[in-house]
């Protein structure tokens, strides 16, 4: 998979998910052969994209769009 990929796929999911979703919810949703995200396509996804994270339950970081 590339980057170009990675983040249509990502978008697409985030747009439909106002609250946002977890990594592993994002990886079990798009069936993505990663175990974690890449840390310079996640630099690049908040630049491309808007993407934020924050804080949820417990070490749970929740991806989401703006």
């Amino acid at each position: 998979m590339r980057y170009v990929e990675f983040r249509k796929a990502i978008a697409g999911e985030l747009r439909k998910q106002a609250d946002g979703l977890t990594w592993s919810q994002l990886r079990e949703h798009l069936n993505l052969p990663y175990e974690r995200p890449c840390p310079t396509w996640i630099k690049q996804l908040e630049e491309d994209i808007g993407l934020l994270r924050e804080r949820g339950a417990g070490r749970a970081l929740i991806w989401k769009m703006p």
